[in-house]
């Protein structure tokens, strides 16, 4: 199925080159000069090499039709991560490299969408957002409010994420698992 260049969003799995590779990274870029462009950071599905592309809004890219069967989490093996079905009940185990960075945020018995290609998995889709615990942050500073500047804090995944100044330890916040991003503060 071609699609856009610009519509194709990370766990998308496309046909490029004769391989199949899955988008890791996308950044829409709207230059001054020029028309906008998809920076797309790809990894091949075959041998794991890593490629960046340029996508104009007027290239199509093939777009491979893949199999999306939702998923529980079940747990960590050394680099191995076990997910069962929702509709089987049948586990499955994936390699950590297939979701990166993402798998800091994995929780027991989250929800995530795998995408199947043959009856292989070739991506992990994570939850738009997951709540997580802050265990390390810079002290409050009297008078900070919710609009000024961010400080460095530590999650307790591990993560570090940038939050605003009235964030401090022990306080549940909201973040975006794509690019470690603080979204809000949960609600409780």
């Amino acid at each position: 199925m071609k699609v856009n260049g610009n519509t194709i969003k990370p766990g998308n799995v496309i046909e490029h080159k004769n391989q199949l590779w899955v988008a890791t990274k996308a950044n829409h870029v709207k230059p001054g000069k020029g028309g906008a462009f998809a920076q797309i950071e790809l990894k091949s599905l075959r041998d794991g090499s890593k490629l960046n592309e340029r996508f104009r809004s007027s290239e199509n890219v093939e777009k491979v039709i893949l199999e999306e069967t939702p998923h529980i989490f079940l747990y960590r093996e050394n680099d191995n991560l076990i997910f069962m079905n929702n509709q089987t009940f049948e586990q499955i185990t994936v390699n950590i490299d297939m979701i990166g960075e993402q798998a800091a945020f994995l929780q027991d018995g989250m929800s995530v969408t795998i995408n199947l290609y043959n009856e292989s998995p070739v991506s992990i889709i994570m939850p738009d957002n997951c709540i997580e615990e802050i265990i390390d942050a810079d002290a409050v500073i009297k008078g900070q409010t919710v609009s000024s500047s961010f400080k460095p804090a530590i999650l307790k995944n591990g993560i570090k994420v940038m939050v605003p100044g009235h964030i401090e330890v022990g306080t549940k916040i909201v973040v975006r698992p794509l690019d470690c991003t603080y979204v809000e503060k949960a609600k409780t």
